[in-house]
């Protein structure tokens, strides 16, 4: 960090400017995404209110368990707080409806890089995601195994759900593999390699991170099922590993539109797939992704009023104290 900038975050002002950046910085992300929802038809005006506000709640919980999962792929000396985390993952599902797929992770680290009080580098952050990536793979494995057998689903998708179950199987052999191959002599001959060795999540953290991840998924999961039947589309558990599914392997395009737009495509394609008429699966989509928007729009913002709320607290606090 350059001194004059760890400067600026030691002193007491400092701190205070950058919880008020911080918090600015959320209000206008905010602002943005309900600009967007302003100028398109309300999507979950038809469900059911107790159903939507279930799967609300579920998504929630689902962001609390992917940060918890993320943050067991850290070191112990540069483990940002679950809280950063969680706002990471808020930004990236509101910069999701504005800028293209991979601006949301490029989101996650600046997000948790400027949170207030993270001991881990831009470098760091970045190859957490990698493994996040991987761990994320062999998670869905399951549900893409189950999807591909369900009946009267499409060849087409029970051979894209395949690939997926494959992908998951090969992301674990990696997992399984990495810490001997950066710990090899051929691999600490390079500068990559010695860097990357010590940062190599061990096999308990990342059997760890698995679990919170696949609890993650089943959470979203049950999310969609409900979602489905308060949009009176019917409870269906094929079509909502369909659309988990779909939705997860749009999200990991290198490349594509907007990344919420993207996951959005592949879910009414999904259903669509698997008999839901077209207008049905689109709004059903669209849904399921505002309320990701949502959920992911209060938890940046309840980690940005937590932390400024914090550092105001405290100033005051000093103030009366001297």
């Amino acid at each position: 960090m350059p001194p004059a900038l760890a400067g600026v975050r030691r002193s007491r002002r400092g701190r205070l400017v950058l919880g008020l950046a911080y918090t600015l910085v959320t209000v206008a992300l905010t602002v943005l995404a309900a600009r967007h929802f302003a100028s398109t038809p309300w999507p979950l005006a038809g469900g059911e209110p107790v159903l939507l506000v279930a799967a609300g709640l579920l998504l929630l919980l689902a962001q609390a368990l992917k940060a918890l999962g993320w943050g067991r792929l850290f070191r112990q000396t540069e483990r940002p707080s679950t809280l950063a985390l969680a706002a990471g993952n808020g930004g990236a599902a509101l910069i999701g409806v504005i800028l293209p797929g991979r601006f949301d992770d490029v989101m996650r680290v600046a997000v948790v890089r400027r949170y207030p009080g993270c001991p881990a580098g831009v470098r760091v952050l970045c190859f957490s995601l990698v493994m996040l990536g991987l761990i994320d793979a062999v998670a869905l494995a399951p549900f893409a195994l189950a999807g591909a057998t369900v009946p009267d689903v499409e060849v087409a998708v029970r051979a894209g759900l395949a690939v997926v179950t494959a992908a998951g199987i090969a992301a674990a052999t990696l997992i399984v593999a990495l810490p001997r191959l950066a710990a090899s002599k051929t691999a600490l001959r390079f500068r990559l390699g010695r860097w990357v060795s010590p940062q190599t999540t061990a096999l308990r953290g990342a059997w760890e991170a698995l679990a919170l991840v696949s609890g993650c998924w089943l959470v979203r999961g049950v999310a969609v099922f409900l979602l489905l039947g308060g949009l009176g589309i019917g409870f269906s558990l094929p079509r909502a590993l369909l659309f988990l599914c779909a939705g997860a392997v749009a999200a990991a395009l290198p490349i594509g539109p907007a990344a919420a737009a993207t996951q959005i495509g592949a879910g009414a394609a999904s259903l669509v797939a698997s008999g839901v008429g077209g207008p049905e699966a689109v709004s059903a989509a669209i849904s399921l992704g505002t309320l990701g928007v949502l959920t992911g729009t209060a938890v940046i913002v309840f980690a940005a009023a937590w932390k400024g709320g914090g550092v105001l607290v405290g100033a005051r606090l000093r103030r009366v104290a001297a």
